[in-house]
């Protein structure tokens, strides 16, 4: 009698035991039937028909509009400065003077000759009148004056040489060199650049050629300034391509009112080749799954599981070609917790 009580525990763990296996190895069905499925919590978004651009991406070098190494022409001593480090300056603005007390003794004789050949000349002129000298006395003495003025034409552009003045409007670069030190020509004094404006220099490759244009509006960014987009135009399109990398030059030009955009400058161009209006969804609502695309179609508060065929992609966008239509809702997250036909929870309706 009592081995018989001592093994009900036993048995009753057993009887336990096997009816949890049994509830766990319960087919889906029989579990929905007993209890529901739960509601998976989601949130969607509607395909909707909208304007799409599609784009050509390259990468730029920023170039200024004028660009010059200012040099002297002339071996000479600089006798004054009249610039300093990133000074702006006007075409024409005087940068360097070179020692010109020798050119300007040159001049101020060659003047003063020229002012008694002509003297001369008025006297031989009158004399020639009454007949007391020869035409050929005054026609020497007129050549002579002329000779003279020649050679003031000369010192006066030596005397030029000697000045070093800006060829355009712009900004200087570091001054390179000092007072009293003796410049040769092809030494670099400083830099000049028209930053006003900018060329941007890039390549589009030969399938993109119909799409661009000279006239052609364009957008450049640089990791400088993230998030600014500086507008531009297409000026010109090379007339040659490439044919090793197969590919053309493209000419762009920016306007640089706050001269943030520097000569070098790597920037990262966008031309819009064409705007489709499409349909369109957020990317992260496709669900990819070996070489095939699905998202899915929210109907009654129901997952389905839907092919799509994609087209263009955008950063956070994507052209829907095929499989829904406008206005379908689709999960756009919490597609890694549904199944197909499963009961779905909208978070944000």
């Amino acid at each position: 009698m009592s081995s018989r009580f001592s093994l009900s525990p036993l048995l009753i763990g057993v009887a336990l035991l096997a009816g949890i296996v049994v509830y766990l190895n319960l087919p889906e069905d029989n579990l929905e039937q007993q209890g529901g499925q739960r509601a998976t919590p989601v949130k969607t978004a509607f395909a909707s028909i909208e304007a799409l651009p599609i784009t050509i991406e390259s990468l730029g070098t920023a170039v200024a509009n004028e660009s010059v190494n200012i040099t002297a022409q002339v071996t000479e001593t600089i006798a004054s400065i009249n610039f300093e480090d990133g000074d702006k300056v006007k075409e024409g603005e005087l940068l360097v003077q070179l020692n010109n007390s020798e050119e300007r003794a040159r001049v101020e004789e060659l003047k003063a000759n020229i002012d008694e050949a002509k003297r001369q000349f008025t006297r031989i002129s009158d004399l020639r009148q009454t007949n007391a000298t020869s035409e050929q006395l005054l026609d020497e003495q007129n050549a002579r004056v002329k000779a003279l003025e020649a050679q003031l034409d000369i010192a006066k552009a030596q005397l030029n040489d000697l000045q070093v003045r800006a060829p355009f409007t712009g900004l200087l670069g570091n001054r390179m060199i000092s007072k009293g030190s003796l410049v040769q020509p092809g030494s670099t004094i400083t830099t000049l650049d028209d930053i006003s404006v900018m060329k941007v220099d890039f390549s589009v490759a030969e399938t993109h050629l119909a799409s661009v244009a000279a006239g052609q509006r364009l957008t450049a960014s640089s990791i400088a300034y993230p998030g600014v987009e500086f507008e531009g135009v297409i000026s010109n399109v090379d007339t040659r391509l490439d044919p090793v990398i197969r590919a053309i030059n493209v000419r762009a030009t920016i306007k640089n009112k706050d001269n943030r955009l520097r000569p070098g400058m790597l920037l990262t161009v966008t031309v819009e080749k064409r705007v489709l209006n499409t349909l369109v969804l957020p990317e992260k609502a496709l669900v990819p799954v070996q070489d095939k695309q699905f998202v899915y179609v929210v109907r009654d508060d129901v997952a389905h599981q839907t092919e799509v065929s994609i087209g263009e992609r955008r950063p956070g966008i994507v052209q829907i070609i095929d499989g829904i239509s406008e206005g379908d809702e689709v999960i756009t997250e919490g597609t890694l917790r549904v199944r197909d036909e499963s009961p779905v929870n909208v978070l944000n309706r």
